[in-house]
Parts: C-alpha cells; structure tokens; sequence
C-alpha cells in the first residue's frame, strides 16, 4: 500500500492550489471573448462580477466565520478599502480600457510583467529577500526571466502550426468580427500605460492582502469585504459611462453564465484561495504563476474554439513552465532555510534550559556531625569541639 507523506502533500497544497487558479482563469478568459463575441460591455460586466461576488461571499462569510471574526478596526478597513480599489476595480479596469485602446496581444505581453513587478514591489515593502549572491536569489531571477521571455515568445512569435488533435468544436463559429480597428500609436501608448498600471495594481493588491492577512486572518469574511468595496466602485464607474439600459439587462443566457462564474469562482472562491497562497508563500510566488494562464488558454483554444497552435505556443509554454519549476524550487530552499533558522536555535535553547534545570535541581546542606566530648580537668571546664564537619550533596 503507498504511503502519502502528509508533510509532502502540504508542501504541495500552495503548488496545486496556484495551478487550478489558473485553470480557473483560462476558463474565465475563453468565457470573456464569448462574452465579447455577444457583444456585452466589460464595464459592465466588472460590475455584475464583483456584485455576485458581494453576495455569493457575504453569505459564505456568515456561515463559516460568524463565531470567530475578529474585531474591526480603522486599519483593517482601510486595508480593506486598499484590495477593493487596486484588487477589485483597478486592476480590472485599467486592464480592459487598456486592452480596448491597444491589442489583445500587446495586453496580455505588458500584463506578464506581473511578477517581475510584483517583485521589485514585494522587496521594497520588505516582504522578499532578493539576496542575488546567493543561490535561491540566482534562481529567482533566472526563473521570472525565463517565464517572462517565454510569455514573450509566446506572444510575438507563431513559427510554423503544429497540428495535434482536433475535437471540431468551435464555440464562436469564427464570423469575421466588424469592430476590429487598428490602434493608432497614441492609443497603443495610453493602451499600453493602462494594462502597465493594471499590473502595478495587481501586484499592490498581492502586497497589502499580505499585511492584512496578519492582522485580519479570516479569508471568506476578508474578500467579502473587498468584494463590496469592488463592486460600489466598479458599479459607481460603469454607471458613468454605460447610459444604455438595454446593456445592463441579464437574462438566462450566456451573459448570465459569464457574469456568475467570474463572480462566484474567480472574484469570490479564488481569491479566498489566493489569500492563503500569499500568507504561507508570499506575493511573489503567487504573481509568478500568471504566465501559465497563456499556456491552458492556449490548448483550450485548440479544444473549443477551433484555434491553431504554433510552434512559438509551445516553446514559449515549456520557457513558462521551467521558470516556473525554478522560482518552486528556490522558495522550497528559502522555506527551508527559514525553517531551519527558527529550529536549531529552540533547540539549543531547550538544551541550555534543561542543563540550566539540572543543576539548579542540586542543593548544598550542612550536615553538623560533631560529637561532644568533654574534658575532665581541675576546673572541670565542659568544651565542646568540633570533630567533624562534612559538606555533603544531596542531588
């Protein structure tokens, strides 16, 4: 019978939980260019997403946290206020304005800068050690150059088709689409200064989730929070631009799916899940698995909506994948390290105690052992005199 070690499964947990986020977003993203396809504004569709996941995590909250929220403050709610505005209605927005301004392709290249920002970020609020003469300090920046140019390759380069399997689905049905413009260069500048501050977003609000996971560790009734703050905000933004009525209409079709899932699952359950993975990993290691969404974008593409892969797919994908296995490697050394550090010294500690203990446990007592003896002289003087005295220790 195998036998699971339950150290190695919890070690893992962070790994795997990163990776169904991402299958969870690739999922998202093919929902989205439906949602496109139908002609549904994103604005509008934020603000539906962020109001189920309101509702979907406020109730979650009340059920499983009720008994054991802890006290609010003016920090944790100004924390709060901070993931809502940069995690729930920044990073969404900017990053769908910048996407309508430039391309899709130039989008998706300037969001893979997340972890390297996310990065520089994390290091100077003190929440990763760089240490580049080091080893694991090497290996990060080895492992986010490397998913970097593969995003990159990924992006910029086709190569020949690689022809694999073909499942005959196609979910748009590939019409040519009328409202396809070329940006102009001031629009693909203003497109590419947005999805760049998406991105800053994205790894401020990785970074302030962190600090308030410490003073706040409650994650259904945390993202609730943000989650209401995110859709007062983006509705309060959407309700500015988007006059027609006819847009904010959902009936029981596809717009209804697409605004559910991306609620419920990616702006609710998700981000609960991406919560935990920032407090026992960092900010870094959760940032560094965005490039990987390209990757499963790409082979449900080539499942469900009948899209060719290249040869530049595939090299850019494994590019990904080794920069992601070498940045899961050094911080397995740095977790390690960190662990060891906080050890050996309790163990030391504990030993000094006991020695410490034993040896108070020793008393000193003074046994008088002496015997009388008298003397019989003319004065017949009675002295006593001291024959022995021992010094005996008692353990």
């Amino acid at each position: 019978m195998i036998r699971i070690n339950k150290n190695v499964v919890k070690g893992l947990m962070p790994v795997i939980s990163m990776v169904m986020v991402q299958i969870a977003y690739a999922v998202m993203n093919i929902l989205y260019k439906m949602g496109v396809e139908d002609g549904m504004s994103m604005r509008i569709l934020i603000a539906y997403r962020m109001a189920f996941a309101s509702a979907f995590m406020v109730f979650l909250a009340l059920l499983l946290e009720r008994k054991k929220m802890p006290k609010f403050t003016w920090l944790i709610l100004f924390q709060a206020f901070l993931c809502g505005l940069f995690g729930g209605c920044l990073f969404q927005i900017l990053y769908v304005e910048g996407l309508a301004l430039s391309s899709a392709t130039f989008a998706v290249a300037i969001y893979n800068l997340s972890p390297a920002v996310t990065l520089i970020m994390a290091i100077i609020f003190g929440l990763e050690k760089l240490a580049l003469p080091t080893v694991v300090g090497k290996a990060k920046v080895v492992g986010l150059v490397l998913g970097f140019g593969g995003a990159m390759l990924f992006t910029f380069y086709k190569g020949v088709e690689i022809k694999l399997w073909s499942t005959h689905i196609d979910l748009f049905h590939h019409h040519e689409s009328t409202n396809s413009h070329v940006a102009s260069s001031s629009n693909m500048v203003l497109g590419a200064s947005l999805c760049l501050g998406s991105s800053i977003c994205y790894a401020l609000w990785l970074i302030i989730q962190t600090k308030m996971n410490k003073m706040y560790p409650c994650f259904y009734s945390s993202t609730a929070l943000m989650s209401v703050i995110g859709t007062i905000l983006s509705g309060g933004f959407a309700l500015c631009l988007e006059r027609d009525w006819q847009q904010w209409k959902l009936g029981w079709n596809i717009r209804l799916l697409i605004v559910s899932y991306s609620g419920i699952v990616t702006s609710g359950l998700l981000v609960v899940v991406i919560s935990w993975a920032t407090q026992v990993r960092g900010p870094f290691f959760v940032s560094v698995f965005s490039p990987l969404t390209l990757v499963l974008v790409a082979l449900a593409g080539t499942l469900v909506l009948d899209e060719k892969l290249h040869l530049g797919s595939i090299l850019g994908g494994l590019l990904i994948v080794c920069g992601l296995y070498i940045v899961m490697w050094a911080k397995t050394k740095e977790m390690n390290a960190i662990l060891t550090t906080q050890v050996v010294p309790s163990t030391t500690s504990s030993q000094d105690q006991s020695q410490h203990d034993h040896h108070s446990d020793h008393k000193i007592e003074i046994v008088d052992t002496t015997t009388p003896q008298i003397s019989n002289n003319n004065n017949e003087n009675i002295t006593r005199s001291f024959t022995d005295q021992r010094v005996r220790t008692v353990a």
